[in-house]
Parts: C-alpha cells; sequence; structure tokens
C-alpha cells in the first residue's frame, strides 16, 4: 500500500513527504511558495509517463538524449473544480529516434504501466501528442528547485 504525509507549515503552505523521506513543497496560489495541488496532479501524471517512456525506450535500446513532457489540464468552471480534460504533449530526442517507436513508447505507458494516467482515465478525457527532435532541436534547461522550507 502506497503512503504520504502533509504536514502543515503556516498559512496555506504544507509539506507532503512520499515513503522514500522525499518532500515536496505545497501551497496555495497565495502563499507561492509551492506547487498548487491539482497542478501537482498533473505533475505526477507527467512524471509517471515519462518514466515509462524514458524506461521503455532505453529498453529497446534507443538513444535517448531528452525527454520533455508538458500537461495541460482544463478543469471545470465550479467547485470543486475536477479536470474534464487534459493533454499530454512528448518532446523526445534522441539519436535515430523514430516516430513509430516514440508513439508505442506513449501508447503502452498511457494503457499499461502509468498508474496514475489509469487512474484518471475512468473520469477525465486525457489526450496526447508528440514530437521527436533531433540532438540539435533538444534544449537543456535546468529544473527550477525550491528551498525546502
Amino acid at each position: 500500500m502506497a503512503q504520504v504525509n502533509v504536514t502543515w507549515v503556516q498559512g496555506k503552505t504544507f509539506v507532503g513527504t512520499d515513503s522514500t523521506k522525499h518532500s515536496v513543497v505545497i501551497s496555495s496560489v497565495d502563499d507561492g511558495v509551492g506547487i498548487k495541488p491539482s497542478e501537482l496532479l498533473l505533475l505526477a501524471l507527467g512524471s509517471c509517463t515519462a518514466y515509462d517512456v524514458v524506461n521503455i525506450l532505453e529498453k529497446r535500446r534507443a538513444q535517448v538524449a531528452d525527454v520533455r513532457v508538458t500537461v495541460s489540464g482544463e478543469q471545470a468552471a465550479e467547485a470543486p473544480w475536477p479536470f474534464r480534460k487534459i493533454h499530454v504533449h512528448y518532446a523526445v530526442s534522441g539519436t535515430n529516434l523514430k516516430p513509430d517507436m516514440v508513439e508505442k513508447a506513449i501508447k503502452l505507458s498511457e494503457e499499461k504501466y502509468c498508474s496514475v494516467s489509469a487512474t484518471l482515465r475512468q473520469s477525465v478525457d486525457i489526450t496526447y501528442d508528440f514530437e521527436v527532435l533531433d540532438d540539435a532541436q533538444a534544449t537543456v534547461e535546468a529544473p527550477v528547485v525550491s528551498p525546502v522550507i
């Protein structure tokens, strides 16, 4: 059984800690020091499927240089603002990557391996698209790391 802990810090700021003792700061837009809870759900989907895609491509001996996943969610206008539609865009780069290989890895993740996708697709319309870039088109950006409170 998976278990996480959420601890209140102050105001509308919390720290979420997973079963491996890794933490993330969660807050409201007003507090502005952490991730919004609803967007944490989108991050969970994006990271779950990105992990799968990289793993599948590497098992097929693909030379993966970069994977960028952008997840966009459309929420209902009224409380509790559930997500109605989610779109996942993959930008994958590497050497000799073929679009059919990338598409198959994405489909396997979305339909078979990603637990977050499997949970959400029961009530949310999830769509995806992708692009395969050569190594020269891949951009390297360092992730933004928030300080731990």
